[in-house]
């Protein structure tokens, strides 16, 4: 999607999206990345793809919709570095990229990586049917013995109802090998003032077998069926835009555990590039000296 962001320079235009950051973040990282999506056959259409795999996005499964366009939101950051959103997606390319050639080919090819990933918004996105067979294909890959990471971010404007974001939430969980739910985003799909400890145990009872409870600038809750849940604070920073925040902690948390690192550590490297997010400004900020110094420290 196109981003217009309320504290940028040069009109504030630039990309962004809660699972493209993510894999960009995983990308920068080095690791292999698909990104599965579907934007117009325009010139802005064209730069993001090209953006993109500058920034070593794998985009062969990018697809051109004849008659759409991508979509746009703008982010509104307050005195406090808090947001809002406005979205508008109803020509959105992406809506549709179910209905596009080569959506079979990129199920397939999911099959085969270390992890798929998706989150709420990408299911509020998708009309009915479509919303049905990328659960399905989360479902099969996690059956086949697959890795899948599921993230429960929340936007109410997407959705007809509460009812239909729940529904389509409590499908997710349980297609999920590692669910990175935010406790404020739980607390608005269900209605309930929960802890962390409660949205664990809840994500867990649905069949996920590693949860992490994101908390903000408490820290996060990491749980396992079996095992006692672990707190993990984290280090405070002046925050200048909360945008991408969860993104890139989903990122940093994901990447160490495809190298094999333990949940706590996992952890720690996502509060790590969330921190380094927070202090600037947009979803995904450009590489600077300290982001190249950070991923250098992760390499050990």
């Amino acid at each position: 999607m196109l981003e217009y962001h309320s504290g940028a320079s040069s009109g504030g235009l630039r990309y962004g999206g809660d699972t493209l950051n993510t894999a960009i973040h995983l990308a920068r990282m080095g690791h292999d990345v698909a990104y599965v999506t579907a934007v117009g056959k325009d010139p802005i259409s064209d730069a993001l793809v090209s953006a993109w795999a500058a920034e070593g996005i794998d985009t062969r499964f990018v697809f051109r919709h004849p008659d759409r366009s991508p979509g746009i939101y703008a982010i509104r950051v307050d005195d406090t570095g808090e947001r809002s959103f406005l979205y508008w997606r109803d020509q959105s390319a992406a809506r549709d990229m179910f209905a596009l050639p080569g959506m079979s080919l990129a199920l397939a090819h999911a099959a085969t990586c270390d992890l798929a990933y998706y989150s709420l918004i990408t299911l509020a996105i998708l009309p009915p049917e479509a919303r049905q067979s990328l659960l399905s294909a989360a479902h099969s890959i996690r059956e086949r013995g697959g890795q899948v990471a599921y993230d429960s971010n929340f936007r109410r404007l997407l959705w007809p109802t509460l009812e239909a974001a729940r529904a389509a939430s409590n499908d997710a969980v349980a297609s999920a090998t590692i669910g990175l739910p935010t406790n404020s985003d739980e607390g608005e799909i269900t209605g309930r003032d929960l802890s962390e400890q409660d949205i664990a145990v809840n994500w867990l009872e649905r069949g996920c077998i590693e949860v992490v409870v994101k908390a903000g600038d408490r820290g996060c809750l990491l749980a396992r069926a079996g095992s006692e849940p672990e707190f993990v604070p984290v280090k405070r920073v002046v925050m200048v835009d909360a945008s991408g925040a969860g993104d890139g902690f989903n990122a940093g948390y994901l990447s160490a555990r495809l190298e094999g690192l333990d949940p706590a550590q996992a952890a720690d490297r996502g509060q790590s590039l969330a921190g380094w997010v927070i202090r600037r400004h947009g979803a995904v900020p450009p590489v600077d000296d300290d982001l190249r110094q950070l991923l250098a420290d992760f390499r050990g």
